[in-house]
């Protein structure tokens, strides 16, 4: 007689793909065999779950448990030899909403190309029944209706994660070779006798790497309509992180050359396409239609803050408890929740799955899995453009604080930095803040409550914008600018912020002062355990940059303010202008009123890389 294992109705609702009231409805009706009450809770035994699914149980092969698949974007490999979070039931949402073309804005690594790819598998013809794949899923006992699409489809399935260059002739290459390799995998037209001699022609140009640059931009089109005739079905369009090129346009400055592309490209496959079924694409951000889908005027988009689809990105907080209870972890969930919960993609609460995933691999050791995937390239092309108000607000971040922001979901890449709605508009969709608060909607724009979602964000905060601000010179920087700002050395502060700041990128030639205002926010966080840090705030007769007040009355307090040249011949003149306006407009009001007796003060104007203090 084998142990009968039994559930929480919250485990068998994440296995079941149902709310958790559902569940209890369930038990409540009799439907769940062997279930019992517990107090005012139910207990379920983990094989009725399945037995109502009509599947087996998918935990253990030859008695062994299922390693969480890190990395593997295959969908058959995947619920073949690891263990899978059913995510299906966005097949059947996709085939009862009929929309024309769908575009997913979610951050990387949240199951975007994993999702595609069981797209890929449940909707395209092949030799092989592939329906061996979902009939222990929830797809399955939707029914019939869902059942007779399985496998009904040519399916042309296209990545572009891979397009990262550094000039546009390799891009292209790249993308040239994407497109061929996906017509290749469609060998069957090749020898197709539904093909007229002019589509042969094209087949075999494309081969051999002939096609014009026109001829590139029809190819989606163009592979459609031959796989409609061969096949006397419509076509399925599936393309995996279509952004890609694009964000590397903009980084290595061949943006117009790579939009233009791939505004035609996309239009000719996707367009008023009679040959397509429907089309489902991916990325991070949502290209506005002025930039990207002007040729496009049919795709629907679902971003982090739309309900539709919310669940099927990530994973829900039943799934990870259900993951947690397979692997026998459930002690671990409160730490599970401070380091890689904290999202909302709508109303649902979401974990990060590449940094779950990875945490249960790694045998549940806590660290930032998600933030060592990329490079963060735009968050540091972010931290150049600075103003005092967002540093205020990343500052802000980091302290545990929320921020209010006005957003631009319609933001795109050359305009990232244009101001603080299109930054934190894309810190937002790419993952590296949360909504706290539910949009809301006025004449003059979209205003959201903002945070940092758990402390693996708080990692990359530190490490991408506060590490990459204070930077290090001869291993000793802070050291050394905070032994000079205790002993009042304008010096001594002098002379490192020189040696720092030659150190540094290019970007300090030419910067505005709200950059020098960033770099200087950044440099005192370091002192945040001795010192309350405030930046722009009103004291006195006006707004201070910035102000170092001591949480020991025995440290002196700082106040900061600065100015910017265009070159060094007028340094001093600004510095003691700047240490004028301190004085002038009484910064050390506050303090003093808090009973902080010694304050320093500083007039710091930059140009360049060069640096000049007055202090007093």
């Amino acid at each position: 007689m084998t142990d009968i294992r039994y559930i929480s109705t919250k485990e068998a609702a994440g296995i079941m793909g149902l709310s958790t009231r559902r569940v209890v409805g369930l038990c409540n009706a009799g439907k769940l065999e062997g279930a019992l009450r517990k107090g005012r809770n139910w207990m379920v035994p983990e094989e009725t779950v399945y037995a109502y699914l009509g599947t087996a149980k998918p935990k253990e092969e030859n008695g062994e448990i299922l390693s969480c698949a890190v990395g593997n974007t295959s969908y058959m490999d995947v619920v073949k030899n690891s263990y899978y979070v059913d995510k299906t039931l966005l097949i059947r949402d996709l085939i009862d909403d009929q929309v024309p073309v769908i575009l997913f804005t979610r951050p990387r690594r949240f199951g975007k190309t994993l999702a595609l790819d069981m797209l890929k598998t449940f909707f395209e013809k092949t030799k092989e029944d592939t329906s061996i794949y979902f009939k222990d899923k929830q797809i399955w006992s939707c029914g019939e209706k869902y059942q007779k699409m399985q496998g009904a489809f040519p399916v042309i399935s296209i990545t572009f994660k891979d397009a990262k260059f550094s000039d546009w002739a390799s891009t292209y290459a790249a993308i040239k070779n994407v497109i061929r390799d996906e017509f290749m995998r469609h060998n069957e037209l090749f020898t197709s006798d539904r093909l007229n001699p002019v589509e042969q022609d094209y087949l075999s140009r494309m081969q051999t790497d002939e096609l014009s640059d026109v001829e590139y931009t029809r190819s989606l089109l163009n592979l459609g309509r031959m796989l409609e005739k061969h096949h006397q079905s419509k076509v399925v369009i599936l393309i995996d992180e279509y952004d890609t090129p694009i964000q590397q346009g903009h980084s290595r400055s061949f943006y117009n050359e790579v939009i233009t592309f791939m505004r035609n490209f996309m239009s000719g496959g996707l367009k008023d396409n009679p040959s397509l079924a429907f089309g489902v694409l991916t990325g991070i951000l949502r290209v506005s239609k002025e930039n990207l889908f002007s040729g496009l005027n049919n795709p629907i988009v679902n971003s982090v803050l739309d309900e539709k689809y919310s669940k099927y990105f990530g994973f829900t907080v039943d799934e990870v408890n259900t993951m947690a209870a397979y692997y026998g972890q459930e002690a671990k969930l409160e730490e599970l929740r401070e380091w890689y919960d904290g999202y909302r993609f709508g109303s649902t609460e979401i974990y990060n799955p590449w940094s779950v995933a990875n945490y249960f691999y790694n045998n549940c050791q806590a660290k930032p899995y998600w933030t060592n995937t990329s490079d963060n390239e735009i968050i540091r092309e972010i931290m150049i453009s600075l103003t005092p108000d967002i540093a205020e607000n990343l500052f802000a971040l980091l302290q545990g604080q929320t921020v209010q922001a006005s957003l631009n979901m319609d933001v795109i890449y050359p305009r990232i930095t244009d101001g603080t709605d299109t930054i934190f508009s894309f810190l937002l969709l790419a993952g590296y803040l949360k909504p706290v608060s539910d949009a809301v909607e006025t004449e003059f724009g979209t205003f959201m409550e903002l945070a940092l979602p758990n402390k693996e964000i708080r990692r990359v905060y530190n490490t991408e914008i506060l590490s990459w601000l204070r930077g290090t010179v001869d291993g000793n920087v802070m050291a050394g600018l905070e032994k000079a700002l205790y002993l009042n050395d304008g010096k001594k502060l002098q002379e490192f912020l020189r040696k720092y700041m030659i150190t540094c990128i290019s970007c300090f030639d030419g910067a505005a002062e709200g950059f020098y205002h960033g770099m200087m926010l950044g440099l005192a966080a370091g002192m945040s355990s001795r010192y309350y840090i405030r930046s722009n705030r009103e004291s006195g007769e006006g707004r201070f940059d910035l102000v170092l007040e001591p949480k020991v009355h025995s440290l002196p307090g700082i106040i900061m303010e600065f100015k910017a040249t265009k070159n060094d011949a007028g340094l001093s003149a600004s510095a003691d202008e700047a240490l004028k306006q301190i004085e002038d407009k009484h910064y050390d009001t506050d303090m003093k009123d808090r009973g902080i007796k010694e304050i320093v003060k500083y007039g710091i104007a930059f140009a360049g890389k060069n640096v000049e203090i007055a202090n007093g």
